[in-house]
């Protein structure tokens, strides 16, 4: 006779295929295995079960890891997910002591566990890809630490500044996408184990040791916050959107200036594609999925919220859909970091081009509005004085450098020979303080990043 519980008829199989999850949380074996084999340490420990049977459970679930890692392992879909497949496999390999393991336990503060103790290893591989991107980043500016280019605004030459100042920029972006991971870690870092379906466990366990086995730093303080919070996912997600957008906005600066129109880099060869009908492209493709790729982790982060938004306390099966979500925002996330951080580290600087670009489209503009005021004339109304003398060069096909000293006072009767020396050198070394582009503060900088990168 089939024992069914309270139940008297066999799952739909339709509901069986609707509900499983199996397909995608066996990618948790490790975890589900390691919190099993901590918890039988355990249970042994407070003299729940026997020592003999935990030893015998663990070396069923060490054989059963072995099972899995060697590709031997059957899933069975009507077994639901990973937790049951496991502890079916079990009991079949050593009889019912097998099911003495899920004493002082659910699945429901299993899985909570076994989803934290993945997103910490995630975290920690999430954090080392960063700072491989920092370093590739790094490098790249250390390498043109000279190199002056024109920084934008609204897409449009504004002033001078030096490559490896702009360079730093995404540096500096990254790192508060490290700080933001490292403060989710912290979160992550709590033990549910122990709460079982929501109310805490019945029997004498310990969850301190558990947590010391299972490399928690702390225990939860709530039963029923401990299997049903997922904000640690969602932080993650939070986390992982931001890093993504910061990867997009370093992608299309790729893209754009590996165009002709900007001819500032050229892509590797290794990192690019061609057409399937134009035999001269040179597509930058990695940049561009990268792009793309950000909109689905930014999907991934508003569905776990819109999940989570009106859940009842507090286990509920909707948080079977957090996993998908999850999973795939770090495979998305790490393998564009993985690919990135090369390609950067591979990219050619056109110095020439972008040099001269610095020196074009009259980017010193601002520096003359500065003399005027060091001359005595309130600021907006040197802006206007330049504004128009940048006119008149315009109409005249000049540069401001190319305007005597005589069409300068047309405008203003203040410049003097001087004016002539206003330069994107000078420019620069006069924005000298902390966080400016000035040699000698981007110099602070660079050993400044190449410091985090050593301290880590």
């Amino acid at each position: 006779m089939t024992l069914r519980g309270r139940f008297g008829k066999d799952m739909d199989d339709r509901v069986k295929g609707y509900t499983v999850s199996v397909p995608f949380d066996q990618r948790l074996y490790q975890q589900d295995i390691a919190g099993s084999i901590a918890h039988a340490r355990m249970l042994a420990r407070q003299s729940i079960i026997s020592d003999k049977n935990a030893e015998l459970i663990i070396m069923g679930l060490v054989s059963i890891r072995d099972e899995i890692e060697q590709g031997k392992f059957k899933f069975y879909w009507e077994l639901e997910d990973i937790h049951i497949n496991i502890e079916a496999r079990l009991i079949e390999k050593i009889g019912d002591v097998g099911a003495e393991l899920h004493t002082a336990r659910s699945r429901n503060d299993q899985v909570a566990t076994d989803l934290r103790m993945f997103t910490k290893e995630a975290i920690t591989e999430t954090i080392a890809r960063i700072r491989a991107l920092q370093q590739a980043i790094l490098s790249l500016a250390e390498d043109n630490r000279r190199l002056i280019m024109p920084g934008y605004t609204h897409l449009q030459r504004a002033q001078p500044v030096l490559f490896a100042h702009h360079m730093l920029a995404y540096f500096e972006m990254f790192q508060r996408d490290i700080e933001r991971f490292q403060q989710c870690y912290e979160r992550t870092d709590v033990l549910p184990l122990g709460s079982g379906a929501l109310a805490g466990a019945p029997y004498p366990i310990d969850r301190d040791f558990l947590a010391k086995q299972l490399g928690f730093s702390k225990v939860s303080a709530n039963s029923i916050d401990a299997v049903a919070d997922r904000d640690f996912v969602i932080e993650y997600l939070s986390a992982a959107s931001l890093t993504m957008m910061h990867l997009s906005r370093i992608a299309e600066e790729t893209i754009l200036w590996s165009t002709a129109e900007f001819h500032f880099i050229e892509i590797d060869d290794s990192f690019a594609t061609g057409s399937s009908i134009m035999p001269q492209k040179k597509n930058p493709d990695v940049a561009e999925l990268a792009r793309g790729k950000t909109g689905r982790v930014y999907g991934h982060l508003m569905a776990a919220l819109t999940i989570m938004k009106a859940l009842p306390l507090s286990y509920n099966r909707d948080l079977q859909e957090d996993k998908e979500a999850l999973f795939d925002s770090i495979d998305t996330l790490v393998s564009t970091l993985e690919v990135f951080a090369p390609m950067i580290a591979s990219l050619r600087i056109k110095a020439d081009h972008i040099n001269h670009a610095a020196e074009e489209n009259y980017t010193l503009a601002t520096d003359i509005a500065d003399y005027l005021v060091k001359k005595g004339i309130p600021f907006r109304q040197a802006h206007a004085i330049v504004g128009n003398l940048v006119r008149y060069a315009i109409d005249n096909r000049k540069t401001l450098l190319d305007l005597e000293l005589s069409e300068y006072r047309r405008f203003c009767p203040d410049f003097e020979n001087d004016v002539k020396s206003i330069t994107v050198e000078s420019s620069l070394a006069a924005r000298n303080a902390h966080g400016g582009t000035a040699p000698e503060a981007v110099e602070n900088a660079l050993a400044a990043a190449r410091r985090m990168l050593h301290e880590k």
